[in-house]
């Protein structure tokens, strides 16, 4: 076994390339599993093996990170693309699972899996944690699988985290990648009557939380990875405004919504109020628990 070298899936994206420059910060090699390893190359440090199966790593990794993911926010969804949704997470999870049973008694150590707060589904006002079941929409059903095809992993001995995040936030991707642009020039809106609620993270805070699980061997189940402070739509779109100095006056209509997105809308004009008590009685520290000191951060930094 590879004792200081992690493999991920997803590492191309906007989650996985600041984790993968994190690992080697911190003294891990890392290796991605991709489906386009000439793009990877490109994208990721010189350092980083690129593979484009499991099987063709050296020696079993210390552990597996899954961010593998068709992204949600991009394209309306249809049949189609509620399939791509399903094979580009299940599927790849299932791959991690069967390479760690094949490694037998030299499986990785740990396989820290994604998933998402959509797993809860729509909460209303409720304060929700790791206890809570599954929602019955179809976001909710999505994680549900994704989570059960990693559960897997734990009968070939390989201890679990199941990370849900909420919006994770920085520059160059992620929601505000969309909402800056119309933000900067004033036309920043909350979505329906804005009092849904939006868990949200650093993405600093994301890969530092991903770090944490790796490392600490007690950790294991479902860890709700959103800052300790959920806010509304509303309360976002206001913190945003006020980190460009720019007016956020008004809501765009629930129903221009459902025309704009189609069925996705329902995800964004609901929400969860979630809180990431696992994380916290696991001695987590946030960076960025304050979304106005996380916007700042980033509005100045990018």
């Amino acid at each position: 076994m590879s004792e200081r070298r992690i493999l991920v899936t997803g590492g191309t994206g906007f989650i996985g390339r600041a984790l993968c420059t994190r690992l080697l910060a911190e003294g891990w090699g890392v290796d991605v599993l991709t489906r386009d390893a000439e793009r990877a190359r490109k994208l990721l440090p010189e350092s980083v093996g690129v593979v484009e199966s499991a099987h063709e790593l050296t020696a079993p990794p210390h552990g597996m990170v899954g961010l593998a993911g068709e992204n949600l926010g991009v394209k309306r969804w249809n049949e189609a693309r509620k399939r791509e949704f399903v094979a580009s997470r299940v599927r790849t999870t299932e791959h991690l699972v069967e390479y760690a049973a094949a490694c037998g008694s030299d499986a990785p150590r740990v396989l820290v899996n994604g998933s998402a707060v959509g797993y809860y589904g729509a909460r209303g006002d409720d304060e929700v944690d790791e206890g809570e079941p599954p929602g019955d929409e179809y976001q909710s059903e999505l994680c549900r699988q994704w989570e059960a095809a990693a559960i897997a992993a734990r009968d070939h001995g390989v201890r679990v985290c199941l990370i849900r995040p909420g919006a994770v936030l920085d520059a160059g991707g992620g929601p505000l990648q969309s909402m800056l642009p119309a933000f900067r020039f004033g036309m920043g809106a909350w979505l329906g009557n804005g009092r849904q609620w939006l868990p949200w993270i650093h993405r600093m805070d994301l890969v530092r939380a991903i770090l944490f699980l790796i490392e600490n061997q007690d950790c294991s189940g479902p860890y709700n990875t959103v800052a300790p402070h959920a806010v509304t739509h509303r309360t976002f779109s206001k913190a945003l405004g006020r980190a460009l100095r720019r007016p956020v006056w008004a809501g765009m209509p629930a129903p221009v919504v459902r025309l704009m997105f189609g069925e996705m809308a329902e995800m964004l004009l609901t929400g969860q109020r979630v809180v990431p008590r696992r994380l916290q009685e696991a001695g987590f520290q946030f960076r960025f628990p304050d979304l106005d000191a996380a916007l700042a951060e980033i509005v100045d930094g990018g």
